[in-house]
């Protein structure tokens, strides 16, 4: 069980880590800003939708 210990200490030494790179976000494409507007419409249009129900009552 020590030399588990041992052997999982000396792997986790900072030698061996890589650096961190962050990742580089990338562009919407005019499809994905398409359906991104379609959804937010449809949002819109579904809470109104409740808010009239709603009020009917």
């Amino acid at each position: 069980m020590r030399f588990l210990s041992i052997l999982f200490s000396l792997t986790a030494l900072p030698a061996f880590a890589t650096a961190y790179d962050r990742p580089i976000p990338q562009a919407q494409s005019a499809t994905a800003e398409f359906w991104y507007t379609i959804a937010s419409l449809t949002l819109l249009a579904a809470l109104f939708v409740v808010y009239w129900l709603v009020n009917r009552r």
